[in-house]
């Protein structure tokens, strides 16, 4: 051993030569993992992928340097797509993101990624189960985001006509009536018939819960409202929008102290929403509670103001008239 490099160990076997032991094979281990990440990743970039991904998946989690485990993640993401190994891609996507919040170009090969593991599934579930109920439903989607709303609608009644049962599809169906332009005076009695039927198959339907909810709320219908947003509420405890509507109803109904515990829920759950912030600084106001009245309506214009000027930002950004942050 070079002991001009290294430093000359201690004679005696005691606790200070064993811990320069340890953090001798430390070191060693250390660099023979930096060594091997570089020549993976150098494997990975000549399209030798085969050879790479084994070392990669191996050295996830245990590369030092910042830039080498970057690097090696994207290679690990890369070829695992490249070898058809969706669940590693995924392993490597997660991994990147955590360690890299908000990195353009993680998140640039992330969408990228994601999204050829959604076609790859469509593709399996066309080739592999062709009459299928899901196959109408994907191309019902499909159709919706073309916004072409008969198409989808009748791809929809296709679904129910094989399945009456099958959960989810009338509420996609009254979704999809609400969501048209230049809609016919009864497609909110449309809709609402299409959600009703819904629960009649999953009465846990959360999503179908909230719409009812809020169109008894547009109608001021109180009561009506107040018992779907509370059904919404106890099927999904992270629906921040149906703790809001339960909160707005209650509200409505002259009941500003019952309204109270709802909104301050949808506070906790998104405390960077304005709306939430006014509807409860009314509901503190209303309940005599002006202290913590005064508290939100702050809370309020200063998730306005951030709101405005993320905004502003964003538009900067996009415009090329500033550059995003480092």
């Amino acid at each position: 051993m070079n002991h001009r490099l290294w430093g000359r160990p201690p004679a005696c076997g005691g606790l200070p030569g064993r811990l320069f032991a340890i953090t001798l094979a430390l070191l060693i281990a250390t660099l023979s993992q930096a060594q091997t990440a570089q020549k993976s990743i150098s494997l990975a970039d000549t399209g030798h992928c085969q050879e790479a991904l084994p070392q990669l998946i191996k050295l996830q989690g245990h590369i030092p340097g910042n830039d080498l485990k970057r690097k090696a993640g994207i290679a690990g993401a890369k070829c695992s797509m490249a070898l058809n190994d969706p669940g590693h891609a995924v392993s490597f996507l997660v991994w990147l993101n955590h360690e890299f919040p908000h990195d353009p170009e993680i998140l640039y090969l992330s969408s990228h990624i994601y999204s050829d593991l959604s076609l790859r599934a469509s593709n399996e579930l066309l080739s592999s189960a062709p009459a299928s109920p899901q196959v109408r439903e994907l191309n019902a989607e499909a159709l919706e985001t073309m916004g072409k709303w008969n198409e989808a609608a009748g791809e929809y009644r296709a679904v129910l006509a094989k399945d009456p049962q099958m959960p989810g599809i009338h509420y996609r169906l009254g979704r999809l009536l609400l969501s048209q332009s230049n809609a016919p005076a009864t497609v909110k009695e449309d809709a609402r018939h299409e959600f009703e039927e819904e629960l009649k198959i999953d009465p846990s339907n959360a999503g179908a819960n909230f719409v009812l909810g809020e169109l008894a709320r547009q109608a001021e219908k109180w009561p009506e409202a107040i018992d779907y947003f509370t059904k919404a509420t106890k099927s999904d405890a992270s629906f921040m929008d149906a703790y809001l509507g339960l909160g707005r109803s209650l509200l409505g109904a002259g009941k500003p102290a019952e309204a109270i515990p709802p909104l301050e829920t949808a506070a906790k759950l998104q405390p960077d929403n304005p709306v939430v912030h006014f509807h409860l600084a009314t509901a503190y106001r209303r309940a005599g509670r002006k202290s913590d009245a005064d508290k939100e309506f702050v809370a309020h214009r200063q998730a306005s103001e951030k709101a405005d000027s993320t905004k502003d930002n964003i538009k900067r950004q996009v415009s090329g008239a500033e550059k995003p942050p480092q």
